[in-house]
């Protein structure tokens, strides 16, 4: 399996089914999962940091990224981020 790296560029599909460039800006594991937090390109090279959406994803056992499941999964990648975030400023 190929390991997903920071600076990474991958085109999903959002929900109206339009595609999307997102970069990785973070990755961590917990549980034993890869999460990976992901802006759209479009938003970095335009926006001031506060302005920028991130949003999180997990790397199945086939390398593809893939939605969390559930609000007790996404809080629990949401704080591990949160932290890497703020130990960054």
């Amino acid at each position: 399996m190929e390991e997903i790296e920071i600076g990474e560029v991958f085109t999903i599909t959002d929900e109206n089914d339009e595609e999307q460039e997102v970069e990785v800006i973070a990755k961590a594991t917990v549980d034993g999962t890869v999460y990976v937090a992901v802006s759209f390109v479009e938003d970095l090279e335009e926006d001031t940091e506060e302005d920028i959406d991130v949003f999180f994803l997990k790397v199945d056992k086939d390398g593809d990224l893939d939605a969390l499941e559930t609000d007790e999964e996404f809080e629990k990648v949401y704080d591990v981020f949160d932290e890497m975030f703020e130990d960054d400023e």
